[in-house]
């Protein structure tokens, strides 16, 4: 068997953020896992991905040497193309030791970057084994892409690709067909709609490639606000010949926080805990140019590849709001988007990049991560004087018990690779109250009460409930709901506008989660569970049983269901079971 291993090294000139691993056998995706889910540290930050590589490793009880190649799904000899860029990245003010200090780091980059591109990896691997076998970069972009097509339905596609920055590039757009990939056009950094989006975050109180999603959360609490458009596009372009360059020019985010404040002459926020109308306003106004600029460019080059089918990839197509905005765009016939869009899919696409588009299976979940049977869990349990029960119905007494208001921690099968739990390390509730919403809010995620919750629903409630409903198994497109049931699921609409971002349930795809929302449908008559992530704020999703029993004696959750055991904290309950 040909074993390939794919990873984010996040080290030096690699990037910074959410390093991942996957291992591919004979091109099949066989194990993937991010490493912020091993070293409990969101993002994993400036991580070589030590832990993940050796989770892909021992799930397939293989080592380094019997890989056939390592892929990188970064090519460091790329970012010459970026080299005029960082050559004038110096302020004016800037003191000549600095201006030198800043032009020796470039110089000792490009150097590195030309001719030693993979010897950081190199030595990092050699700790988990010898001999290595061999490297290969790939573009940053190119395997983005890759994740947007390749796992698709699609025989051609219109790929779009955004982030904050690949090698040089910040969007690219493609054109996918059953040969591969062309570039149509690129956008190359500082020009780039992540780190505009990332200044606005950071300006709004949050942190880089942390709170984007918090602001796109934000933006429907707020509403058109001339004044604040006005000074934007007095500053940037939208539209397909989009120009944010006057808010980006420089790497990071210091110098658009910096612009904003005198644009707006007020000082980035210090608090999340609310938001003024101001706030709310800027946060609307600049979803509403994203979605511009990036419709724009669809519409323009469905046009020029003759497909109304579009694939979509990076850290920025995480806005759900955004692809719903592409997905009921008159040109789109069908939207895929790669469930694990941001960096950590980088792996994915590494592991895909040099086999044909009809050699890659369709995606059909993301449960790619490791797993732990109900015996280990006894054993664990029952060493720490744990009381459980194991129901002969689980199902139906879960369901019963979420029909009554507990709030529930699901621990099911593989872990799921992404940033959003699908039925197997999740938090469930009622979705049918207000008060569950708050309750999961305060006592559960200890976060921002004015925060919405997505659903899951089974697949074929969904054109019942969804408006345009179509497939959507990731909780990666948001939909309007039907009026006539936003009562019925309020808890997990979002309260300014009656959307709701859904994962839509096949049997097929996780038999028990799917029989959980049938029995609580046949207890309620709502086929719709209320779901997020199993973790507590600032963490990452759950990944083992132990993991699972912290977090549930650290947060308010009432039941854990660890495979087929269930744990209460309340004598009552458990002596009804």
């Amino acid at each position: 068997m040909a074993y390939v291993l794919s990873f984010k090294p996040a080290i030096g000139l690699y990037g910074q953020h959410d390093p991942s691993a996957a291992l591919f056998a004979d091109g099949n995706l066989q194990f993937a896992i991010e490493e912020e889910r091993l070293t409990r540290d969101k993002h994993a930050t400036d991580t070589f991905p030590e832990k993940a590589i050796r989770a892909c490793l021992e799930s397939e009880g293989i080592e380094l040497a019997d890989l056939e190649k390592i892929v990188l799904p970064y090519d460091p000899r790329l970012r010459t193309k970026i080299l005029g860029h960082y050559l004038g990245n110096t302020a004016p003010n800037d003191s000549t030791l600095r201006t030198i200090s800043h032009l020796f780091n470039v110089a000792k980059d490009q150097f590195v970057s030309r001719y030693l591109p993979t010897k950081q990896v190199e030595a990092r691997l050699k700790r988990i084994g010898t001999p290595l076998p061999p490297i290969e970069c790939r573009s940053h972009h190119a395997c983005h892409a890759v994740s947007a097509f390749h796992p698709s339905t699609f025989d051609e596609a219109l790929v779009l690709t955004v982030d904050a920055k690949g090698e040089y590039d910040s969007t690219v757009v493609w054109h996918a067909t059953a040969d591969g990939l062309s570039r149509l056009r690129t956008y190359d950094h500082p020009n780039s709609w992540g780190l505009f989006y990332a200044a606005v975050t950071e300006y709004l109180g949050y942190r880089m490639f942390n709170g984007e999603g918090k602001v796109m959360g934000l933006a429907p609490y707020g509403e058109d606000d001339p004044d604040i458009e006005r000074r934007l596009r007095d500053t940037i372009e939208t539209g397909v010949d989009y120009d944010v360059t006057a808010l980006t020019g420089r790497w990071g985010t210091d110098y658009g926080v910096r612009t904003l404040e005198d644009m707006f002459d007020r000082p980035r926020s210090t608090t999340t805990d609310e938001f003024d109308q101001f706030e709310k306003n800027l946060a609307h106004t600049a979803q509403k140019l994203l979605e511009e600029s990036v419709t724009a460019i669809v519409d323009e080059y469905i046009d020029r590849v003759e497909t109304g089918n579009v694939g979509l990839a990076g850290g920025v197509v995480l806005n759900c709001k955004l692809n719903k905005a592409v997905m009921e765009h008159p040109s789109v016939d069908d939207l895929f988007v790669q469930p694990v869009a941001h960096d950590a899919g980088l792996a994915l696409g590494g592991g895909w990049i040099d086999r044909q588009p009809d050699q890659v299976e369709p995606l059909t979940n993301v449960y790619l991560g490791p797993e732990y049977d109900t015996e280990e869990i006894r054993s664990l349990l029952e060493t720490n004087k744990v009381e459980y029960t194991e129901p002969d119905d689980l199902e139906r007494v879960v369901a019963e018990l979420l029909a009554d208001g507990a709030l529930v921690g699901w621990f099911q099968g593989r872990l799921e690779m992404g940033p959003r739990a699908l039925g197997n390390r999740s938090i469930l509730a009622d979705p049918r109250t207000d008060a569950s919403r708050d309750r999961v809010n305060e006592f559960v995620k200890h976060r921002e009460g004015w925060r919405p919750f997505a659903p899951s629903m089974i697949e074929s409630a969904a054109d019942e409930y969804l408006e345009n409903a179509t497939e959507s198994p990731y909780m990666i497109n948001t939909f309007d709901v039907s009026p006539e049931h936003c009562d019925d699921v309020s808890a997990v609409l979002h309260p300014a506008d009656n959307t709701t971002r859904p994962q839509t349930v096949r049997k097929e795809q996780n038999p028990r989660y799917h029989r959980l929302l049938r029995e609580f449908e046949d207890v309620t008559d709502v086929p719709v569970l209320l779901n997020t992530s199993f973790n507590d704020h600032g963490e990452p999703i759950v990944n083992t049983p132990v993991e699972a029993l912290k977090d549930f004696y650290g947060m308010g959750l009432d039941v854990l269901v660890l495979e087929d055991l269930l744990v209460t904290k309340d004598d009552s309950l458990s002596a009804d079971l």
